[in-house]
């Protein structure tokens, strides 16, 4: 059932991916005059707005969420490349239980050191 479930947001994770939305496009001039309507544009639709200096790409504003969100998605890229190469390097495999098998027992010592 959880195999399920992390299936199912993954699926819709790549399908946000696939199907990018409008950018929001603002001359900077909006930040300081009206700085309360961007604001409320990047925490309404977690996306950043791009702001343009005389009609060209000067700054990008996100929410600290979006921002970090970003950031952990940055973070997840690196570990996959890593875990490709790491791959790439041996031929050892490991099964679908040989790895759940390890992380409950990850997870069990995390816990006990907490508590």
């Amino acid at each position: 059932m959880t195999t399920i479930i992390i299936y199912a947001i993954i699926m819709i994770d790549i399908q946000e991916v696939l199907m990018p939305t409008v950018p929001m496009i603002r001359p900077v001039s909006d930040l300081r005059n009206k700085f309360s309507d961007i604001s409320k544009e990047v925490h309404k639709a977690n996306e950043p707005i791009f702001l343009t200096k005389n009609g060209r790409g000067d700054m990008v504003v996100m929410s600290l969420d979006a921002y970090e969100q970003n950031l952990f998605e940055s973070q997840i890229y690196v570990k996959l490349k890593e875990a490709k190469y790491q791959a790439a390097s041996t031929k050892k495999r490991y099964t679908h239980d040989e790895v759940m098998t390890e992380l409950q027992n990850v997870i069990k010592n995390e816990t006990k050191k907490k508590g």
